[in-house]
């Protein structure tokens, strides 16, 4: 399938976002020092990504520096409207949500950028959750029949992730997210992640940008304070699925205790087909039904070429 990466306002119509490329985008913080080392950036690296300096200092430096803003413009904000009420209200955290594909990067990104804001004088207490704590236990999806749609919108407990946003946007001391493992492909029972009190709070995952549901008026979405979408054309980030795929089989499927072991001693042929198997049922009609029509809901859009490098960026215009 080929899809070019278009946006849906051309043939006249007017466009809510400003489309930068790659060079004009990195030129709006020249003076904005790279705050991570070399060794650092290639630890953030997720699988058979090829992030680098330059891929940061041009794209996720201006973004953190952006963000930055954004933030201080809502401390400001939050300072006038208690000063508007007459009263001393506790500062919340400035919420970001990070969507996209499977395999199109969007948990390198979110790792990144939890590095970079952490460096910013206003920001040194920055967490990241993704939405995988918030996924139904293997267990009960299989009683509900949706263990072949793990990662569709209602493979997630909604209202619990709901509930742990608000709690931490209304600054509780202390608010307690599900811990997923990868390795076992499940909830880990009595495992917890801890948030308390960040300055910046980045929620990454598939469907974070989702519109609320039937008879729901509120979602996730709604919480967040500014949202970014990791785009790409169909067939690279099917292309990254295959090879990623290829690269945990020859890893982290290895592990005896791996969910995915049994693929461990697949051919590479039988691996490739396998994957794209996973693809084509699974992710790629997430991506078209569930995922990609979130996208003009973001706040800004990352937009990859095929070799994973960030060409654009849109940004909803103010």
């Amino acid at each position: 399938m080929s899809d070019p990466v278009v946006s849906p306002w051309k043939n006249g119509h007017g466009t809510p976002f400003v489309e930068l490329d790659r060079a004009d985008w990195a030129a709006l913080a020249p003076t904005t020092m790279l705050p991570l080392r070399e060794t650092e950036i290639v630890q953030l690296r997720g699988l058979g990504e090829p992030l680098d300096i330059s891929e940061v200092t041009d794209v996720y430096l201006p973004l953190s520096r952006l963000l930055n803003l954004y933030a201080a413009g809502a401390r400001q904000l939050h300072r006038a409207t208690s000063d508007f009420l007459g009263e001393r209200a506790q500062r919340t955290p400035f919420v970001i949500g990070v969507a996209g594909s499977v395999a199109v990067g969007k948990s390198t990104i979110a790792r990144l950028l939890r590095e970079l804001l952490a460096r910013w004088e206003d920001t040194p207490r920055v967490e990241l959750v993704t939405t995988d704590g918030f996924l139904f236990p293997n267990a009960e999806l299989g009683r509900r029949g949706l263990m072949d749609r793990k990662g569709f919108p209602e493979s997630y407990d909604r209202r619990a992730l709901l509930r742990f946003v608000s709690a931490v946007k209304s600054g509780a001391a202390e608010v307690r997210a599900p811990f997923y493992s990868h390795l076992s492909y499940d909830i880990i029972p009595d495992a917890q992640i801890v948030v308390r009190q960040p300055d910046i709070l980045i929620v990454e995952g598939l469907n974070v940008l989702q519109p609320p549901g039937p008879g729901h008026g509120l979602s996730v979405s709604d919480l967040f304070d500014f949202t970014v979408f990791v785009d790409a054309r169909t067939q690279d980030i099917a292309r990254w699925y295959e090879e990623r795929f290829l690269k945990l089989q020859r890893g982290a499927f290895t592990n005896p205790k791996s969910y995915f072991h049994r693929f461990s001693t697949l051919t590479e042929a039988e691996a490739r087909s396998r994957a794209r198997s996973i693809w084509t049922e699974i992710n790629e009609p997430n991506l078209v039904k569930n995922i990609r029509p979130t996208r003009s809901r973001a706040t800004l859009v990352l937009r990859k070429d095929p070799n994973h490098a960030v060409s654009k960026v849109l940004l909803r215009k103010v």
